[in-house]
C-alpha cells in the first residue's frame, strides 16, 4: 500500500470523533461512568453481523466488529481481483449497521450502501466499497482508513478486518456433483461455498496460517463479551476460527462468549441443518473453544433438550428469546435482539448492571 499523504493525515486529524469514541453526554445521552458498559466484540460477516451490530449498538458504547475477509463475489470480488485489496463489502455492511438512527447516520448508511446501475464498469459497485479502497490506497493502513470512514459516518463502534490479507475459502463438499453423490470435492471461493449443493463437511482458508490484524486480537483479549454469529455458518462465522492468532485470542480471553444462532438454515451450505448441528460443526472446527451462552430464537428450536445437550458439550447454557421480525421473514429484529443480548449480559456477566 502507498505511504500516507500529508493532506489525508491532516484530514484525519480534522475529522470529528466517531460517536463510539465520544462520551455519552457528547452523544446526547447520560454521562458514562467508567466500567458501566460492557466492551463487546462481534465477529462475523454479511447481513448476520449487520443484524448483531444493529442490536448491540443500542446497548453499549464500546463495540468493535471483527469482519471476515474471504468474500470473492460481486463488487468486492472485482475490486479484490483488480487491485489486490481486502474485499471491502462486509466491512462496508458493518459500518452501515453501526450508523445511528438520526438523519446523519441514516443518510450516510444509504450513501455507502448505494450501488451504481449502468452499462459500464461501475455497474453494481457500492459507493462504500470504492470509498474504503480509495482510503486504503491513500493512507496505506487498513485500520486507520476504516477508522476514518467510521468518523465520517458517526459510527457507533469500530470496524476491523480479521486478517491483514485477503483469504480464499475452500470447502470439502460431499455430493457437490449430483451425479457423484458420495464423492467429496474441494469447492473454492466464498461465493461458491455459500451456494454449493451437497453437504459441506469442513472449510479451510488459503493461506493456511493467515496473519490476524493485531487490533482485532487485542480487542478480543480485552473484551467483556465476544459475540459470534449469526450469519452464513461456513462462509462468515467459522472462518474466524481459521485464523490461528484470532482463535488463540478467542480461546484464551477472559471475556464471556455468546454464540447467536441463525433463524433458519441457509439454502446451500447449511440446507437441512438443525440448531444443534450448527454447534457440532463449529465444535469440529475449533474443539478447544468453549462457549458460555448459545442464543436462539424460541420458534426456531424444535427440541430444546437436544440443543441444550449440544450446548453443554461446548460448555454453554441455552437462552431462548423471540428475536425474529414479525413479518415472517428469517431476519432478526434489532430491538428484540438487543433486548436478548442485554438480558444475557446482565444474567451471565461478571460485572453489572451495565447501565
Amino acid at each position: 500500500m502507498t505511504a500516507r499523504t500529508p493532506r489525508l493525515s491532516r484530514l484525519r486529524r480534522a475529522m470529528p470523533e466517531s460517536r463510539a469514541s465520544r462520551p455519552a453526554e457528547a452523544r446526547g445521552g447520560r454521562p458514562r461512568r467508567r466500567g458501566t458498559q460492557p466492551k463487546v466484540v462481534a465477529l462475523g460477516g454479511g447481513m448476520g453481523l449487520s443484524a448483531s451490530l444493529a442490536a448491540l449498538r443500542r446497548i453499549t458504547g464500546d463495540l468493535t466488529a471483527v469482519v471476515t475477509v474471504a468474500d470473492d463475489g460481486g463488487s468486492s470480488g472485482r475490486l479484490r481481483d483488480e487491485l489486490g485489496v481486502l474485499p471491502p463489502g462486509d466491512l462496508r455492511k458493518a459500518l452501515a449497521a453501526l450508523c445511528g438512527d438520526d438523519d446523519w447516520g441514516q443518510t450516510w448508511s444509504r450513501v455507502i450502501q448505494h450501488r451504481f446501475h449502468s452499462q459500464g464498469d461501475l455497474h453494481d459497485h457500492a459507493v462504500g466499497n470504492l470509498l474504503i479502497v480509495a482510503l486504503w490506497e491513500q493512507l496505506g493502513d487498513h485500520v486507520q482508513a476504516l477508522d476514518l470512514v467510521g468518523k465520517l459516518l458517526g459510527a457507533h463502534g469500530r470496524v476491523l478486518p480479521m486478517s491483514a490479507v485477503p483469504l480464499e475459502l475452500q470447502a470439502l463438499v460431499k455430493g457437490h456433483d449430483p451425479e457423484r453423490p458420495e464423492d467429496v470435492d474441494t469447492v473454492r471461493g466464498q461465493a461458491t461455498v455459500a451456494l454449493t449443493p451437497g453437504e459441506v463437511q469442513s472449510v479451510h482458508v488459503v493461506p493456511a496460517d493467515p496473519p490476524a490484524v493485531p487490533e482485532a486480537v487485542a480487542a478480543v483479549r480485552d473484551a467483556d463479551w465476544v459475540v459470534l454469529g449469526p450469519g452464513s455458518w461456513f462462509s462468515s462465522v467459522i472462518p474466524h476460527l481459521l485464523v490461528p492468532e484470532l482463535l488463540d485470542a478467542l480461546t484464551e480471553t477472559k471475556a464471556r462468549r455468546v454464540l447467536s444462532l441463525n433463524l433458519a438454515p441457509q439454502p446451500g451450505e447449511t440446507e437441512g441443518f438443525s440448531p444443534q448441528r450448527h454447534l457440532e460443526v463449529l465444535g469440529r472446527h475449533a474443539p478447544k473453544l468453549a462457549l458460555d451462552v448459545v442464543l436462539a430464537d424460541e420458534a426456531a428450536v424444535p427440541d430444546r433438550d437436544v440443543l441444550t445437550e449440544a450446548a453443554k458439550r461446548l460448555g454453554a447454557a441455552v437462552e431462548l428469546a423471540p428475536v425474529a421480525r414479525t413479518d415472517g421473514t428469517p431476519r432478526h429484529d434489532p430491538e428484540l435482539l438487543a433486548a436478548a443480548y442485554d438480558r444475557i449480559f446482565r444474567m451471565h456477566g461478571r460485572i453489572g448492571p451495565w447501565r
